[in-house]
């Protein structure tokens, strides 16, 4: 177990040492799980294990940041939580600014932070981790007017130990399910020309055993198309300069978090390329891509189209498709810019 007080002040040392350090790298730096710190400042309350009644409380912040992020990848997106659906397997929150899949079995932690940053503000948020202490979701409040709601949900579901240090699971991550390399390539490749919907795809893999990205190459040539790993910076821009609306699926794991709309101001900034609007910002750590894959999926509204990048690990780092709804065909537009994407970033 680690000693609470001594965690506390190696954190406040390494904050001093370098005062503009990311709570999650400093979590790396120190060798422990971000919840860990986070049980650790003074201003963090924990939150009782009670997702449904949590996730339904944020509605009463009003209008609020949401943001999901990977090793690879922050998605930021700013609005309210509205149509909140939650059941043992899958929660969804469904709003047009604030979109969410939750998978209330893979939450461990909660706690309201309030962090006071150096130019002298508060900031304000409900902070989610997994069962072994991974911050998967943060709520930022971003109107003052909704202080008091904010306090009233602390009250509501603060947990009876405050001081009681996170006990979280140091086991590997269990897999979404087992993998197999010599599964029947011409069987999943039949089914795959079946597919109704896009979100058949996960069953389709799980049916076969068959690891992602291993399944995008054998399927290259008929359903995939390698394409370099600068195609996610050039989709950005051409999406900005066609004004194209798309879809950005992030996950944590945990959490899915999507934006559907156009993106507009796309901005580079060391290794990061950054969607810098009102509403939505995404912050994409572009050396941290290794595969990038063009994927066709079959489905009763025609073929959809996807870009989807990974990292070293073959971990998901983004989705991104072209803005649609169940019911409707994919976007010409998005074809299009898919087709510029197919001849300028084609590996050969």
């Amino acid at each position: 177990m680690i000693n609470k007080e001594l965690l506390h002040e190696k954190w406040a040392q390494l904050k001093a040492d370098e005062p503009k350090i990311k709570i999650k790298n400093a979590a790396d730096a120190l060798a422990v799980k971000e919840v860990e710190l986070v049980s650790t400042i003074d201003d963090a309350t924990r939150l009782r294990a009670d997702w449904k009644g949590l996730f339904e409380a944020i509605e009463s912040l009003g209008y609020v940041m949401a943001l999901t992020r990977n090793d690879s990848v922050v998605h930021e997106r700013k609005g309210e939580y509205h149509n909140i659906k939650f059941n043992k397997h899958v929660a969804l929150v469904l709003d047009p600014n604030i979109d969410l899949r939750i998978f209330p079995g893979k939450l461990g932690f909660a706690y309201a932070v309030s962090v006071h940053t150096p130019a002298g503000k508060t900031l304000f948020s409900i902070q989610f981790f997994d069962q072994h202490g991974v911050a998967v979701h943060k709520v930022y409040l971003m109107n003052e007017e909704h202080l008091a709601d904010y306090e009233t949900l602390i009250q509501t579901f603060k947990h009876d130990e405050q001081e009681a240090y996170p006990n979280i699971d140091r086991s590997e991550p269990d897999k979404s399910f087992e993998t197999i390399t010599d599964f029947d390539t011409e069987a999943l490749l039949a089914d795959w020309a079946e597919l109704k919907d896009t979100h058949d795809f996960f069953p389709l893999l799980k049916k076969h055993k068959a690891e992602r990205t291993h399944a995008l190459e054998v399927a290259e040539g008929r359903f995939t198309q390698r394409v370099s790993n600068v195609a996610a910076t050039t989709m950005l821009h051409k999406a900005s300069e066609q004004e194209v609306p798309i879809m950005v699926f992030v996950s944590s794991g945990t959490v899915i978090q999507i934006h559907t709309g156009t993106v507009h101001k796309i901005v580079k900034r060391g290794d990061w390329i950054n969607v810098m609007d009102p509403e939505f910002n995404l912050h994409l750590l572009e050396t941290n891509i290794a595969k990038s894959w063009i994927v066709e999926k079959p489905t009763e509204d025609g073929v959809v189209t996807s870009l989807e990048i990974f990292d070293k690990n073959n971990v998901n780092i983004a989705t991104f498709f072209g803005a649609r709804k169940p019911g409707v065909p994919e976007l010409e537009s998005w074809k299009n810019l898919i087709h510029e994407l197919r001849s300028e970033e084609a590996l050969v």
